[in-house]
């Protein structure tokens, strides 16, 4: 492109002298013959003159009287009738120009000028011509590598951030050129990067969730199918394997709602719904994992409450918060439901060490971990969530006391002994 820049504005500049180059040389070369035939002529009249004068007073026509009169650069011929030629200067060779003039008393003046002189003095006006042109080549030159330069570059520039967005780099550069359509070029390929960048976060962490929430419903899942395979009573077969197709369900429903979730953060479909089914789930599904740690899992607190939000959702939520508990905590993992205003309640907490003083509210954020894990559960815990239009919240440090904060619907009166059982 510079080359092409470069040669484009190089061919204009040439045409242009071209045009108007020999345009001037012709003008100039007439010009200055002109000029000097009219010197030669006027010279011509101006000796006639002089000689009239002095064939009037009767005065001596003279080469030595008048050899002052005519420049050193030419020669004059006076012819007077009845008299022998007056000859002034030294005759020139080769091409001349020549001036004539008639005097009063029938005299002939003839002023003769060497044309080489007019060849000098077109010479040297061809060659400042000429040195004008090169000036203005060089100058042209010059503009068109700068002019080059400054759309070249910014093309170079914008092909490399195409070519980084290929690679997988969306950074945008935020670079602009003072051009309004390469400017304009640069908006859109920084837009993309900008859209590209937040595609391959919601793709990253997608998996990333996905692998977390996953991991755990699978390898309980698998103990599930461990137990089917060593037992002999078709009873227990059943019936694990009930609950087996219960947590494949269960898994679909983590995929759809992640899925949906990576798409729209905000987007839930909260319905009215059981707390205590819930809650019997996720101790149903996490009592083989803690027995087999030798802890144990439990629930109290208010029964028969409904809220408002998706059960798969708060599923989830419960069984990062229970998980979390398992890997971190110690102890008694306790779920506890209670009410608070128009808001439902489900606080999960342990009797391990809690949660480090310098995590505090740090806890939520993405890869913040107090052990070697990967940090994102509480994260995904809490867009869950909000997701629902509901609130995750570290409710004390030590013991560690999280709690689950849903909107409630009202329900119609209960039987008593409604709170403070215990399912183990």
């Amino acid at each position: 492109m510079r080359r092409r820049l470069i040669n484009s504005t190089l061919a204009v500049v040439l045409v242009v002298i071209a045009v108007f180059g020999v345009s001037l040389v012709i003008v100039e070369t007439r010009t200055i013959s002109s000029s000097a035939q009219e010197r030669v002529d006027s010279e011509a009249w101006r000796l006639a003159g002089i000689v009239d004068s002095r064939l009037i007073s009767d005065e001596a026509v003279t080469a030595a009287l008048l050899s002052n009169q005519v420049a050193h650069d030419r020669y004059a011929v006076i012819e007077v009738p009845g008299r022998a030629p007056v000859r002034i200067g030294t005759r020139p060779t080769g091409d001349v120009i020549q001036g004539k003039a008639k005097g009063e008393k029938g005299e002939t003046v003839t002023v003769q000028e060497s044309r080489s002189a007019v060849t000098r003095e077109v010479g040297r006006t061809l060659l400042i011509i000429a040195a004008v042109a090169l000036l203005a080549i060089i100058a042209a030159v010059l503009l068109a590598v700068r002019q080059a330069n400054r759309l070249a570059s910014p093309l170079t520039d914008l092909a490399e951030t195409a070519e980084r967005l290929g690679s997988g780099d969306p950074r945008p550069r935020h670079k602009r050129y003072a051009v309004p359509e390469l400017d304009r070029v640069a908006d859109v390929l920084d837009s993309s990067a900008e859209r590209i960048a937040r595609m391959l976060t919601a793709e990253r962490r997608l998996a990333a969730d996905a692998s977390h929430q996953l991991r755990t419903p699978l390898t309980a899942l698998s103990m599930r199918l461990e137990e089917i395979t060593v037992t002999e009573d078709l009873e227990t077969v059943r019936e694990e394997a009930t609950i087996a197709l219960a947590q494949v369900e269960r898994l679909t429903d983590v995929v759809e709602r992640l899925l949906t979730n990576s798409r729209d953060p905000r987007t839930g479909s909260a319905v009215s719904f059981d707390l205590d089914e819930v809650i019997k789930q996720q101790l149903e599904e996490w009592r083989p994992v803690y027995r087999s740690v030798g802890r144990a899992i439990v629930s109290s607190g208010k029964r028969h409450l409904r809220a408002v939000g998706t059960p798969g959702a708060v599923a989830q939520v419960l069984a990062a918060l229970i998980e979390n508990s398992l890997m971190h905590g110690g102890g008694t993992v306790a779920l506890r439901t209670r009410v608070t205003g128009n808001q439902a309640v489900i606080e999960v907490t342990d009797e391990g060490t809690g949660v480090p003083p310098e995590l505090g509210s740090r806890i939520f954020e993405r890869t913040i971990s107090g052990r070697n894990s990967t940090g994102i559960g509480l994260a995904v815990a809490r867009d869950l969530a909000e997701a629902d239009g509901g609130r995750l919240e570290m409710l004390q440090g030590k013991p560690p006391v999280f709690g689950l904060f849903l909107s409630r619907t009202p329900l119609k009166k209960s039987g008593p002994g409604e709170d403070g059982q215990t399912v183990r």
